[in-house]
């Protein structure tokens, strides 16, 4: 049966009607209707960075390794966060001082200030300060160093020379963040416990010798274990989550703003999240924060 063009287009437009009335009801675009969905947009992301990571632990088995760019990187992390990390730990010392000196004195406990200013900056401030003042400055230059790269197209040239970018540009950040956020972490703390001394002795004229005394009392070796392996963890996180923002980059120069904005409030997070979570561990693990 041959129909004419009209009444070809006579006889399909009921369908076409049909059709139409169905898109209503069954969504003919089923990625965009996931991503708006929260948990799946969180799944998928979670299953990037996952592959991400894994892809960066498997390149680590062949060459080339970019020691220079580690190096580099190491560089830029511990000595340009340096001046940041060490102000925060002072003067976070110095408050827990002024704040919990008078409640210890209202209890006669006073000459234990230094115990407990060495236990809240080891076992928790120190690294989770620390991690989110790296966060801040390192995350958001990561990300927005390698969304430049991927909106200026540069991700795409490495590839056509045949160079990895994971290898290049993903695993010397991660590397160097793992190494250099303990001791970003360690340096707080000091800093941390001078400016609760400098605070006792100078405000409240508890004795130095006192303070210390305190401070050596009140930290166990368990405690300084458990404060350098946050920050360990601390800096997998920051890193891997800086770079996933950074090479998902979308939309041109705003696109790259963007990253940045979800770099450090994404990895600002997960550090909060996963500090409960480590927290716990090495509780059961090291015994840590147990009477």
């Amino acid at each position: 049966m041959h129909l004419a063009a009209p009444e070809r287009a006579a006889f399909c437009l009921p369908f076409s009607r049909l059709r139409c009335n169905l898109s209503l009801f069954f969504d003919e675009t089923p990625p965009t209707r996931f991503l708006m969905n929260p948990l799946f947009r969180f799944i998928a992301e979670l299953q990037d960075v996952s592959l991400l990571l894994w892809r960066s632990v498997v390149s680590l088995r062949h060459g080339p390794r970019y020691f220079a760019e580690t190096l580099r990187q190491m560089d830029m992390i511990g000595v340009g966060s340096l001046p940041i990390v060490l102000l925060t730990g002072f003067f976070t010392g110095g408050v827990l001082v002024l704040q919990t000196y008078p409640t210890l004195e209202y209890y006669s406990i006073q000459n234990e200030s230094g115990r407990s200013v060495a236990t809240s900056l080891i076992r928790e401030l120190g690294p989770v300060l620390s991690a989110l003042m790296v966060s801040g400055r390192i995350g958001s230059a990561i990300s927005a160093e390698l969304g430049s790269m991927v909106v200026s197209q540069q991700i795409e040239a490495m590839r056509a020379l045949g160079t990895d970018p994971i290898r290049k540009l993903v695993v010397p950040r991660i590397a160097a963040l793992i190494l250099m956020l303990p001791l970003l972490t360690v340096a707080a703390d000091i800093f941390g416990l001078i400016g609760g001394g400098i605070v006792a002795n100078y405000i409240y004229s508890q004795d130095v010798q006192v303070f210390v005394e305190s401070v050596r009392n009140g930290i166990s070796t368990k405690d300084i274990i458990g404060g350098m392996i946050k920050p360990i963890f601390f800096g997998l996180i920051i890193g891997v989550v800086a770079c996933h923002k950074g090479l998902s980059t979308r939309g041109g120069t705003v696109g790259v703003g963007r990253s940045v904005t979800n770099s450090v409030v994404t990895a600002s997070i997960w550090v909060i999240i996963f500090d409960f979570f480590l927290a716990k561990a090495l509780q059961y693990l090291l015994d840590i924060g147990r009477l």
